[in-house]
């Protein structure tokens, strides 16, 4: 069954030139973009810096609304829902953003980050409330010791697996995850690579998964896209669909791989002869 449907979806943005002697006022990052994502699935969405994947993941999360097509969650036109239907679809979609860091109130204590949905949705005692962010906690890898500590005392994957512990609280059906794995190093991104897999399989969860990671998208996804300069190019339902496309912006991906460790690594020094 299709939890999200986008619809041929096309954004611009304003051109920041004073003066614009071409007559451009805008620059396309979108162009009808169209794609589902089912329940229980992962879709990898894939591209190059630019290539509009944060732009796409905003309109779909209700957070920039698109100059044309629709995107419908359950069946529901999020930009044109009623406030009753736009208030239970924010519940249902969650996002967990690159910067751990910047996702959180640096004020706030892990208690209280992974708290604020439960909060604002459910109507829990205090005993309640702790017992379901303790649950959080333990579930995402970490403890009930690390409730009271602030965003600067954890590393960058712990305060990650706070941040998916806070999307999580509500049991949502559908996660953005917006290049959450990218500022990671290689052992911490396998680790939240694996949890992830692990809660949607638990959860039943759906991800709309943002990245320029290759092995992070083939790794996770179920179904994989190809943005490129804000058309989506191609599909693929496996890793070997991908790895076997003579599609050109697939093959400069393909070749822009490192193998993980330096020693495996070639440099490709290219001679001009005159």
């Amino acid at each position: 069954m299709n939890l999200l449907q986008v619809n041929d979806i096309s954004h611009s943005y304003g051109s920041r030139k004073f003066f614009d002697w071409k007559g451009n006022s805008s620059k396309k990052v979108l162009e009808n973009v169209s794609f589902t994502i089912d329940e229980g699935t992962c879709f990898g969405m894939l591209g190059s810096s630019g290539a509009g994947k944060s732009t796409l993941g905003k309109v779909i999360l209700g957070l920039e609304q698109p100059l044309s097509g629709k995107v419908l969650f359950q069946g529901h036109d999020f930009y044109t829902a009623d406030k009753h239907i736009r208030h239970k679809i924010r519940r249902e979609l969650q996002v967990v953003f690159q910067d751990s860091y910047s996702s959180v109130n640096p004020r706030l204590t892990a208690e209280r980050i992974i708290a604020e949905p439960l909060e604002n949705y459910e109507k829990l005692t205090i005993a309640e409330q702790k017992r379901t962010v303790i649950h959080l906690l333990e579930r995402v890898g970490l403890s009930e010791t690390d409730m009271k500590k602030y965003p600067h005392q954890f590393s960058g994957g712990q305060l990650q697996r706070i941040n998916i512990a806070r999307a999580i609280s509500l049991k949502p059906k559908l996660i953005v995850l917006d290049e959450s794995v990218s500022s990671l190093d290689m052992l911490n991104k396998n680790l939240i690579l694996d949890l992830l897999m692990e809660l949607k399989e638990e959860y039943g969860l759906s991800y709309f998964f943002i990245t320029h990671d290759i092995k992070a998208a083939y790794t996770i996804s179920d179904t994989l896209g190809i943005l490129d300069k804000g058309k989506l190019v191609e599909f693929y339902d496996s890793k070997s669909q991908f790895f076997s496309s003579e599609h050109h912006v697939v093959k400069e991906m393909r070749d822009s791989i490192l193998a993980e460790h330096p020693r495996n690594r070639s440099i490709r020094i290219k001679y001009e002869t005159t």
